[in-house]
């Protein structure tokens, strides 16, 4: 069977032109050098090397695979980098949950300076925050975005480490073309007339500041559906059929909505990079320093 220290030696020879000297390079005897050129060309059956008292020159076969040879031993090299890179990083494929708003924002800039530094595959699960935890502790992705109210944290848990890296203000988004947008502030007494879109999950932290401010308040959000597709949020919020909580940040600017603060205190959204607290890998360290550089000065926590 051929190894690649035969090859080695065969390339060393031709690169000589003698066994003796090619020996010396490689920091091998004479004999070894004989014993891996004997072995190849058994296995080959054919000469692939002519010695005589001037050195050592590779016969037009030996020229042939010695080519081959090299070609072989340079994608051996590539594959062995490969591996010590990715090594480095810690990990082969990089899975991250993450919520829409946000991800599709900050992530892709993240990503593409991470796959320059490092080679590792990157794989996006877009989730909701409650559901991006669940797949942090269930193993099945390795970090995450996740929001929630800043003074109302959702995800407090030993096993979690949670880094913040953004908080905005609350607002209520609705559309340029609805008579509340004339207004500069609103007040949630005067909006329970008005249909609200909620998350499908009454954790999520956009549900619970609406549910907290219309009790501050004595009133009942009403509900026109739930959803947590940001293109629907938007459409239905720019067609007048609702309102919704966001940030300036989760803002889709291509629909026609605009954002309103409130009488009341809204609070607001804290956006956190989290894994779990516990020893990751450095391909992770390094995408949550990424982030945080991305979000540096922008309201960041």
């Amino acid at each position: 069977m051929i190894n690649l220290q035969q090859l080695t030696v065969l390339l060393a020879v031709r690169e000589h032109g003698s066994l003796t000297k090619a020996a010396e390079a490689m920091q091998y005897g004479v004999p070894t050098v004989t014993h891996h050129l004997n072995t190849l060309e058994r296995h080959l059956k054919v000469r692939l090397v002519e010695r005589d008292r001037r050195g050592a020159t590779l016969t037009p076969l030996g020229t042939a695979f010695a080519e081959e040879a090299e070609q072989i031993l340079r994608r051996v090299g590539q594959a062995e980098r490969l591996v010590a890179e990715q090594r480095e990083a810690g990990l082969v494929t990089l899975r991250v949950g993450t919520f829409a708003s946000i991800g599709s924002r900050l992530l892709p800039s993240a990503i593409a300076e991470l796959q320059e530094r490092v080679r590792v595959r990157v794989e996006v699960i877009e989730a909701e925050p409650t559901e991006v935890v669940r797949l942090l502790l269930a193993g099945e992705v390795h970090a995450g975005l996740i929001y929630e109210a800043e003074d109302d944290p959702a995800f407090v848990s030993a096993e979690l480490a949670v880094v913040p890296l953004l908080v905005e203000p609350y607002r209520v988004m609705l559309s340029r073309n609805s008579a509340l947008a004339a207004r500069d502030v609103l007040d949630f007494a005067q909006l329970d007339g008005e249909a609200w879109i909620h998350s499908r999950n009454d954790d999520e932290a956009s549900d619970r500041v609406l549910k907290k401010t219309f009790s501050l308040v004595g009133r009942q959000p009403r509900e026109l559906m739930r959803t947590d597709d940001l293109n629907m949020i938007h459409g239905l919020v720019a067609q007048g059929l609702g309102l919704a909580l966001s940030t300036e940040t989760a803002v889709d600017t291509r629909f026609d909505v605009t954002l309103r603060p409130a009488v009341q205190d809204l609070g607001k959204r804290r956006v956190s990079f989290i894994t779990l607290n516990r020893a990751v890998p450095p391909a992770v360290t390094l995408l949550e320093r990424l982030l945080k550089e991305r979000t540096a000065g922008t309201g960041s926590a």
